[in-house]
């Protein structure tokens, strides 16, 4: 009846503390003891294979709804993290000025005329700091063979 000796080992057991402590229920008129105890086994039976049917079709329900292509929510933070982590660890590699300049540009969101205006700098210095604080920070990736945010 359960297809696994397991199974079958498991729901004799759980049958019979059924009928240990169901003892006090059993009726000699409604038939024999063999009668009664194998009606136990027999429903007990069915029950666990509804239970294991509602399992696999839940379990398959949740699978067929998750998203197999998406990472986790956990997985995407904890990604984002270390990158976040490796930005700030080139960043750290580059000089002050060009430090400044790529903060305002990209986590202040000032224009090159609009940093150039804030620093009292000429527009081309600033264009290239800019552009050598960038080209650091990609030869800080490569040498270490991680994945280039974007």
């Amino acid at each position: 009846m359960m297809g696994e000796r397991q199974a079958s080992e498991d729901l004799t057991q759980d049958a019979f503390i059924k009928v240990w402590r169901g003892a006090g229920s059993y009726r000699s008129e409604r038939g024999s003891v063999r009668t009664w105890i194998l009606s136990i086994v027999h429903n007990r039976g069915i029950d666990q294979l509804r239970s294991h049917a509602s399992r696999r079709r839940t379990q398959d329900k949740i699978e067929a709804s998750a998203a197999r292509s998406q990472p986790s929510d956990a997985f995407a933070e904890t990604w984002r993290n270390a990158q976040r982590e490796q930005v700030r660890e080139a960043l750290s590699t580059l000089p002050g000025e060009q430090l400044k300049i790529l903060e305002l540009a990209y986590f202040s969101g000032y224009t090159h005329v609009e940093i150039a205006d804030l620093l009292g700098l000429p527009l081309g210095t600033v264009k290239g700091r800019m552009r050598l604080g960038l080209k650091k920070i990609r030869t800080y990736f490569e040498s270490r063979a991680a994945v280039v945010p974007r």
